[in-house]
């Protein structure tokens, strides 16, 4: 069985377990999220080169004041952010993707930053350059974007990691926005796949390299193969954290469960990696339900 169907098969069976173990549980599953939103917002931003810490996400999040300055821009690209993940959790279950919503989701995540680009597409001469991709002329960003969403709309019954890596690097080539273009386009994936009836995912900020890559491979190859292989991994790992709550596990951090089942550290560090065993990462720390 090719690597992609594979892990396909693997995230339906998690899937279904997931619903299995979920009825009656919309309380504990609404603490998840909450308790995740922090962890989005500082991968995300991250991602995009903010200097802010996990626990200073965590502190602008809750009104604690910070030990250091920071600019009154981080402090809205943090909470503008919060309010966008939050807010798509919602309206995903209310409506499907479309042109409008996307706009109205990047017109939350710029208010207070840019007001004069915040809510609209790129217009005229605003040309906008990621690393050596230059991305397509602003008169083709809504063809390309009604495209993408056709396409994606007309492939339901096709794999959901195919389909979501093709959504976001065709969205990210396209570079829709002024600023703002791979938040709003992490924010989408989720949003299609919990309109799709799977879980959110939250791309971390250690595999940055590995997701630039992804979109060299799509703006050189025209291949979603990275992609691919970073979406599957997050899924799963999302459906590993959701279960291990969900079926009322002990939840420990590897570390410990390596000493007390006397089993190599790193080995289980690199089967969490590629996610042959039930761990996941949670504040950066990789954790296992027993």
């Amino acid at each position: 069985m090719p690597k992609i169907l594979h892990i396909f098969s693997k995230i339906n069976s998690l899937r279904e377990r997931y619903y299995r173990v979920s009825t009656g549980k919309e309380a504990l599953i609404t603490l998840i999220s909450e308790a995740e939103v922090a962890e989005q917002v500082y991968n995300s931003n991250a991602i995009e080169n903010s200097t802010l810490s996990l626990e200073e996400t965590e502190k602008i999040l809750l009104q604690i004041d910070l030990d250091r300055y920071i600019t009154e821009r981080e402090i809205f690209e943090t909470k503008n952010l919060a309010r966008v993940v939050t807010y798509m959790e919602k309206r995903s279950k209310e409506q499907e993707l479309t042109l409008d919503v996307i706009l109205s989701l990047h017109k939350m995540l710029i208010s207070n930053i840019r007001d004069d680009i915040a809510g609209r597409f790129r217009k005229e001469k605003e040309y906008v350059r990621v690393g050596s991709h230059i991305a397509p002329a602003p008169k083709e960003v809504v063809v390309r974007l009604e495209k993408m969403l056709a396409e994606y709309q007309a492939t339901a019954h096709m794999n959901i990691i195919k389909r979501i890596s093709k959504l976001h690097l065709t969205f990210e080539h396209t570079h829709p926005f002024v600023d703002g273009n791979g938040r709003i386009g992490r924010v989408i994936n989720n949003y299609a796949l919990l309109r799709e009836g799977y879980v959110s995912i939250n791309i971390k900020f250690i595999d940055r390299k590995m997701y630039y890559d992804a979109f060299k491979e799509f703006d050189e190859k025209g291949r979603t193969t990275i992609m691919e292989e970073i979406v599957g991994k997050a899924l799963t790992n999302s459906y590993h954290k959701r279960l291990a709550y969900l079926e009322g596990k002990k939840i420990i951090p590897l570390a410990k469960y390596a000493k007390e089942n006397r089993l190599s550290h790193s080995n289980l560090i690199n089967k969490a990696n590629r996610q042959t065993i039930e761990a996941f990462l949670e504040k950066n720390i990789w954790k296992i339900g027993v």
